[in-house]
């Protein structure tokens, strides 16, 4: 419950401060305001009946490409990921993750009804499922950042290079990239090592004679579920205009006056 309430809360300041703020409606906060949907969502909806199933035991049964191109094509980025792109890009990742959810869910009803002998649905439900939810995803975004990383780090010494550039301004420049880049290290590096234990054990366990035990089955899932309530965090420790909207937020501020124009700082 405590898990439910500060994923929700803090997902919720997230929504409200990129809707808000003016000086947040920008393209890349608009897919992390997706993101924060998502995890909204986890709270509102995936929480309640995850407690369910575990306190009835039955669960045994059961923000990327935008930052690529920013560093990599920097010219070219205001002009070509405009609000049009982001929408497509928010309609693409919902349509393909509910299609997949779809699927799963269905190959699910049809094991109950059939058992062992479906093993196409055994092969969706356990295999095919997690590759496109959560394994090739997973690789896609480890060669995108591994490419953001390498491209950084070479504009970064080129900065430092340039003659023309004053060392205020190429310390300036580092310095952001540097926390943009260490910020998608960690919301990546959280969601993997949150995640990767639950769809390991739901892989290999068709496969393994021994049943896997029902706590431990449990504790992996709410393991992964519990990375919907870290991102929040993430963002209010690295961006202090997060942290200025929460806490114009949290002491209701915003409901004294119009303050959408605020410089967040």
């Amino acid at each position: 419950m405590l898990l439910s309430v500060i994923t929700i809360c803090g997902n919720f300041l997230i929504i409200i401060s990129v809707l808000y703020f003016h000086q947040l409606h920008t393209p890349t906060n608009y897919l992390i305001l997706s993101l924060a949907v998502a995890d909204l969502l986890v709270g509102i909806i995936v929480f309640p009946f995850s407690m369910a199933f575990s306190y009835s035991s039955c669960l045994y049964y059961e923000d990327l490409f935008y930052r690529y191109y920013a560093v990599c094509q920097p010219l070219t980025y205001r002009t070509k990921i405009n609000y049009c792109v982001v929408v497509i890009m928010i309609m693409v990742s919902w349509g393909s993750s509910a299609l997949t959810a779809i699927g799963i869910f269905f190959a699910g009803l049809n094991h109950d009804k059939c058992g062992e002998r479906c093993f196409i649905n055994v092969l969706i439900f356990h295999n095919i499922g997690p590759i496109f939810s959560f394994y090739l995803p997973v690789i896609i975004m480890l060669c995108i950042y591994l490419k953001i990383f390498l491209v950084a780090q070479k504009q970064a010494r080129s900065i430092q290079k340039t003659t023309c550039q004053s060392k205020k301004s190429g310390g300036t420049v580092s310095k952001n990239e540097r926390k943009a880049t260490k910020t998608l290290a960690i919301v990546l590096g959280v969601f993997i090592l949150f995640w990767t234990p639950f769809f390991l054990c739901n892989t290999v366990m068709p496969y393994s004679n021994d049943p896997v035990p029902v706590p431990v089955f449990e504790t992996l899932a709410w393991l992964a579920l519990s990375n919907s309530m870290l991102n929040p965090f993430i963002y209010a420790f690295f961006y202090s205009w997060f942290r200025s909207a929460f806490r114009m937020i949290i002491s209701g501020k915003i409901f004294l006056g119009d303050y959408t124009n605020s410089k967040l700082s």
